[in-house]
């Protein structure tokens, strides 16, 4: 007479051990050829596109690292796309306000970074070094000192406008507190 063995656990549930099950647990491997490892990051085969490859963390860094947002467009195509994102995403930009921010965390806009390179000063520069350089640079090209000069004139608007993008957004920070 075969009777049923009993369980070790007494009937009791919790007793029993995590790898209890008889079946084997599913495990994707990472979509690279010759990968064994499980592909658990999910990255689009390609835009607009709801199909995923499934790579291990090393391959989707790779494959990330080549990634192109805007491989194929023209650039007004490429300039809408990223208003729009600009747009939409805008308000994560509010974290720049802390005082602990710097120029390398995305405090200063592109706009600032180019005045900032007009002007030949570093991305960390204070508005007192942004002040001196303007000036200097001003008065080499103003137009009293070289009047009838054309490409002085542009430079000195160019200085100008680089000039004012920074106030304003020094001021922006001094009203934000």
């Amino acid at each position: 007479m075969n009777r049923a063995r009993r369980s070790l656990d007494w009937g009791f549930p919790r007793w029993r051990g995590y790898a209890g099950a008889r079946d084997p647990a599913k495990v994707r491997l990472c979509d690279r050829h010759g990968c064994n490892e499980p592909g658990d990051c999910p990255a689009p085969k390609s835009p607009n596109n709801p199909e995923r490859w499934y790579f291990c963390r090393a391959h989707a860094a790779e494959y990330n690292s080549g990634w192109d947002y805007f491989a194929g467009l023209d650039a007004e195509a490429a300039a809408e796309r990223e208003t729009n994102e600009k747009a939409e995403t805008s308000g994560y930009s509010e974290s720049a306000h802390y005082g602990w921010a710097d120029s390398g965390d995305g405090s200063r806009s592109r706009d600032e970074m180019r005045a900032l390179d007009l002007l030949g000063l570093e991305s960390d520069a204070d508005f007192e070094a942004i002040r001196k350089a303007w000036r200097a640079k001003a008065k080499e090209v103003h137009p009293d000192v070289k009047p009838d000069d054309e490409a002085a004139a542009k430079a000195f608007q160019a200085f100008q406008l680089a000039y004012d993008v920074l106030r304003q957004a020094e001021e922006r920070r001094e009203w934000r507190g």
